[in-house]
C-alpha cells in the first residue's frame, strides 16, 4: 500500500535548515496496524503528514497504492486523499458550529456524496461508534472520548483503506484512551490498514508492528504478531 525510498523533508528559514525525516525508507502493507514512535521533534508528526498527502517530501520517492505520489499537483493529492485515507488526531479537529451528524457528514460532502447516500452512510458510522444518541449534539457538549469517537467516525465514513492516527488518545484519561485503542483495534481486525503515532508503549503494543523515529531516521523497527488480511 505504502512504500518510501530514501524521502527527505527539509524545512528551510532564512537562517536555518532542518532535516525533519533524513533518507526514510518504509513499507506498509495492506491490513497492518503500525505504530511509530520516537521522543518530540523527531519527525513523527511530520511523516504522518507527508503519508496523509498534508505535505510534500523535500526528495525521495513516495509510492501509495502503486503509484509514485512525490510530485502530484495538490489537486491531485487531494483527490487520492479524499477518497482513499481517514485522519484522527489528538485535538479531535471537530468544528464547533455543526452537530455530532453535521461533522461526520463533511467528507462526503467534499466527495459529492448525494442527500440520502449520505444520510445512510453516517446513521450507520454513528450506530457503529455507539454516539448516534449524540447526533444532534454539538462538540462542546460532548466528552473527551465521546469527541474521539465522533472524529473516528468521520475518519471511517467515507470507507477509506488508511486511517492515520496522530496522537489519538493524548487529550484523553487512560479509560477513554483504551476505548479509543479498542476501537482502532477493531476496525484493524475488520481490514482497515492504520498508522499510528502515539508517546505510549502500551498502545503501540496494539499494533503489529513498532517503527522508532530519532532525528528523522527510523532506528528499530520491531514486528509484533502477524496482521489481518
Amino acid at each position: 500500500m505504502i512504500k518510501t525510498r530514501n524521502l527527505k523533508k527539509i524545512y528551510t528559514t532564512e537562517e536555518v535548515e532542518t532535516s525533519a525525516l533524513d533518507n526514510i525508507n518504509f513499507e506498509v502493507k495492506p491490513g497492518e496496524f503500525v505504530s511509530i514512535m520516537g521522543p518530540s521533534g523527531c519527525g513523527k508528526s511530520t511523516l504522518l503528514n507527508v503519508i496523509g498527502m498534508l505535505d510534500n517530501p523535500s526528495g525521495g520517492e513516495y509510492f501509495f497504492l502503486e503509484q509514485e505520489i512525490s510530485k502530484f499537483s495538490e489537486r491531485q493529492r487531494a483527490n487520492l486523499r479524499k477518497h482513499n485515507i481517514g485522519f484522527v488526531f489528538q485535538s479531535f479537529n471537530l468544528i464547533d458550529e455543526l452537530t455530532v451528524f453535521e461533522n461526520v457528514e463533511l467528507p462526503l460532502l467534499y466527495q459529492k456524496v448525494s442527500p440520502a447516500a449520505r444520510k445512510k452512510k453516517v446513521t450507520e458510522v454513528l450506530e457503529r461508534m455507539q454516539i448516534m444518541h449524540r447526533k444532534s449534539h454539538f462538540p462542546q457538549q460532548l466528552s473527551g472520548g465521546q469527541q474521539q469517537r465522533v472524529a473516528v467516525a468521520r475518519a471511517l465514513v467515507g470507507n477509506p483503506k488508511l486511517i492515520l492516527a496522530d496522537e489519538p488518545t493524548g487529550n484523553l484519561d487512560s479509560t477513554h484512551g483504551e476505548e479509543v485503542m479498542n476501537l482502532l483495534s477493531g476496525l484493524n481486525e475488520a481490514g482497515t490498514t492504520i498508522i499510528m503515532v502515539t508517546h505510549s508503549p502500551a498502545y503501540a503494543e496494539y499494533g503489529n508492528r513498532v517503527v522508532h523515529l530519532f532525528d528523522g531516521h527510523i532506528v528499530t523497527e520491531n514486528m509484533k504478531t502477524q496482521f489481518h488480511i
